[in-house]
């Protein structure tokens, strides 16, 4: 056993219930009161916190959000481990909305992009301390099981402890002699055994242990071991839940209309025109947006297309893509915010035998989710119940109080499986308006957006513009950096009293505090916002800033005659970690191996949400400058794992997520209005486009990372600069597609 973890008596609570022991930890306070007026246990709201039935099932309430990234596996996992209890027996529910659930580390890593863990001092206790305050019940930042890695597995010892204590007591026995194991307690001297189902109501009487110990990862039979997740059979079936599923009784369907500039408003509206069309039973008016209620999503859509509208654009009507990108590029020559310094970048360039500069771009770019955006509510005299896929429960809650106009006591939540998150689904617009419209028409509500309304109202990853310098010096290694960085502000939305504190961190992530030793380097952020709504993209902003740092430090390896991997190599002579996970890839890859003509190799490494990633991509320019991803080998340091498998996909699953984006991804801009609507004009990579993906996982006992995102950053300059070993053509803006290769 490891060092004991200590229990305050006020984060536990045990209680007998239908023959079974609940066990939960972080209570609120509405719980607090329910179980001190003697009210059973489950009918507390909890934190993370477990059930063992009188049948033997053991049932983990989940309270992140499942959206693909297998949490209703590796979080079972981690209690099941120390509860050393039968895998076979686990059953998952996600956990409703409450106070209880809130992920105070996703919200610092969100406020500190990541580098929470590493903050100290005045700076640390600030970002902490707003944490705190602003935390919420919210899925994102790869923060699930670095979040809960060690809140879990204590839940399952203290369990543990109270199964082994109640079988003590029931056989009159010295504690010591009870081992518990496979879902069951047994005392080897006496020869008897008893199952976790027959012990729950007796250790529901326990009390609490004050100190637990977690196994040493010497003893783990279930961490980092290939686990099959348990959703599979309902998703393969079409038994899961998603959001668009929800079918409450009696339930309408609505459809939106929402203006199409960015920042309008309704004006006028002619209802006649479609009230009489087949199952229309309602048009309902918002401030930028209407709805036609139905009674079904077809008919609903059919009417709020031909529903006659009039709109005040507003001055927004006059934004372009060229007019946003221009407004970048100017901002780069203003006084901007100093994000990362270190030596002295500006005498050093100056002094420095060569200096080259490059100024590279990057689109706004939606998210794109399989499951367009929804919301399904009924609002009733009692309060207000609605069923969302949703990332962030606690605003989802907040939304729908306010628009029905009662207490957040008064909601109820069903938090769905998520057709796709990626950072869109912390957004809560739909929540509100559903509630509203359930509300006007006195009928659960499901308000369905189409992919059009989806595309072209999102909150989009910001477009960028970044200018850079390198001084080299005589032996061909940098010595100098400069990276100024101008885009819209994610926080200034979300968040403004982060930026009081100095630059948006989401902004110019991935470029500060790079693990390459080049020892004078300075990054400056220019916040230029526009009527275009920025938000939360999957990697956020080490999405443009990792292909805007690797391209550019390729540039540097050609200008100083060097070879792309070797340069990394030297300049992470102090990094280790990073230098490991480059090797395996470089070695997978075959780093250094002719290809044939007309193909190349690349190759990118960068950290986000502390995990470490290589990729080396394998492309091929065909005829007509058609480009065709080969092969990526991928190799990742993501701390201790919990579910290989999980990782392997959460790996290949953010490759083609930034691969599709690199190839073709952008949103474009015409007086106010987003170009594209749906997968037509905003395309994705497809299956036969897909290149093989080998994943690579190097073997870790640091603290967890995350995996939803990290894979994300490095493709884009892999295949970047993997078309520049090819073709000897230097790509500084995004998409590929489009470009002139031959």
């Amino acid at each position: 056993m490891t060092k004991p973890i200590a229990l305050d008596r006020r984060q536990v609570l045990t209680g007998a219930a239908a023959g079974a022991l609940v066990l939960g930890f972080s209570l609120t306070r509405g719980a607090r009161e329910a179980a001190a007026q003697g009210a059973a246990a489950g009918d507390g709201k909890l934190n993370a916190w477990l059930r063992i039935g009188s049948d033997d099932s053991v049932t983990i309430l989940v309270g992140q959000s499942e959206m693909g990234q297998g949490v209703y596996t590796s979080l079972p996992m981690l209690v099941a481990e120390e509860l050393e209890c039968d895998w076979s027996k686990i059953k998952v529910e996600p956990a409703s909305g409450d106070d209880a659930y809130r992920n105070v580390y996703a919200v610092r890593d969100m406020l500190t992009a990541g580098h929470g863990e590493e903050l100290s001092g005045v700076k640390g206790w600030a970002y902490g301390g707003m944490a705190k305050m602003f935390s919420e019940q919210l899925t994102g930042g790869s923060t699930s099981i670095r979040g809960h890695f060690d809140r879990l597995r204590e839940a399952g010892a203290a369990a543990r402890e109270m199964l082994r204590a109640a079988a003590a007591k029931q056989w009159s026995v010295p504690l010591g002699e009870c081992e518990a194991r496979d879902g069951q307690v047994s005392h080897t001297k006496s020869n008897r055994v008893a199952t976790y189902g027959a012990l729950a109501a007796a250790a529901a009487a326990i009390e609490p242990p004050k100190n637990v110990l977690l196994k040493p990862p010497s003893a783990w039979r279930l961490i980092g071991k290939p686990v099959t997740r348990l959703d599979l059979p309902a998703k393969v079936t079409g038994r899961a839940g998603f959001g668009i599923d929800a079918r409450p009784p009696g339930m309408l369907f609505a459809a939106m209309r929402n203006c199409p500039v960015f920042g309008g408003k309704l004006k006028s509206y002619d209802a006649a025109k479609v009230e009489k069309m087949p199952g229309v039973k309602a048009v309902v008016a918002l401030d930028d947006a209407v709805a036609v209620v139905a009674d079904n999503s077809w008919r609903a859509r059919q009417a709020a297309e031909a529903l006659p509208v009039v709109w005040d654009e507003g001055e927004a009507a006059r934004t372009g893509t060229d007019d946003l990108f221009a407004q970048f590029k100017a901002a780069l020559s203003e006084a901007g915010e100093k994000a990362y310094a270190v030596g002295d970048a500006d005498a050093t360039m100056a002094a420095a035998p060569k200096m080259i500069a490059a100024e590279y771009r990057v689109p706004f770019l939606a998210h794109a989710t399989m499951e367009p955006m929804n919301c399904t509510a009924h609002v009733t005299a009692d309060g207000v119940e609605i069923w969302a896929a949703t990332q962030v429960q606690t605003r989802a809650v907040k939304q729908a109080a306010e628009a029905a106009g009662v207490s957040e006591s008064k909601v109820k939540l069903h938090t769905t499986m998520l057709g796709g998150g990626f950072g869109r689904r912390a957004e809560f617009d739909t929540i509100g308006p559903a509630v509203r419209v359930s509300k006007a028409v006195g009928k659960p509500v499901q308000l369905l957006w189409s992919r059009e309304e989806d595309m072209r109202h999102d909150f989009y990853r910001p477009g960028a513009v970044g200018r850079l310098e390198a001084g080299i010096g005589a032996d061909g290694m940098p010595v100098a950096w400069r990276h100024r960085i101008a885009s819209p502000s994610i926080m200034t939305r979300v968040f403004k009293p982060v930026t009081w504190m100095g630059p948006d961190q989401t902004s110019v992530e991935g470029a500060i505090e790079m693990p390459y030793g080049i020892k004078n380097q300075r990054i400056d952020y220019v916040t230029r916002n526009t009527p275009v709504p920025v938000g939360f993209w999957r990697s956020v902003g080490n999405s443009q800033n990792a292909y805007i740092k690797e391209c550019f430090l390729d540039e540097v390896a050609a200008a100083g005659g060097k070879d792309p991997l070797e340069l990394r190599r030297a300049l992470l002579a102090d990094a280790p970690r990073h230098r490991a996970v480059l090797d395996l890839a470089a070695e997978k890859a075959g780093w250094g191996t002719p290809l044939p003509k007309g193909r190349g190799r690349g190759v990118a490494l960068h950290r986000s949400f502390g995990s470490i990633v290589a990729e080396i991509a394998d492309v091929e320019v065909g005829a007509g400058g058609v480009v065709k991803v080969l092969r990526v080998v991928c190799a990742v340091d993501c701390g201790t794992v919990v579910n290989p498998d999980t990782v392997v996909a959460q790996m290949q699953g953010g490759i083609v997520f930034g691969l599709t984006a690199a190839l073709y991804g952008s949103i474009g801009v015409d007086k106010g209005r987003v170009v594209e609507g749906n997968f037509d004009t905003y395309r994705m990579v497809r299956l036969a486009e897909t290149p093989a993906i080998e994943v690579y996982i190097v073997p870790s006992e640091t603290a967890p990372g995350g995996v939803g995102e990290p894979s994300v950053p490095p493709i884009a300059p892999a295949v970047v600069n993997a078309i520049f070993a090819a073709t000897g053509k230097r790509l500084r803006s995004l998409p590929i597609a489009g470009q002139t290769l031959v």
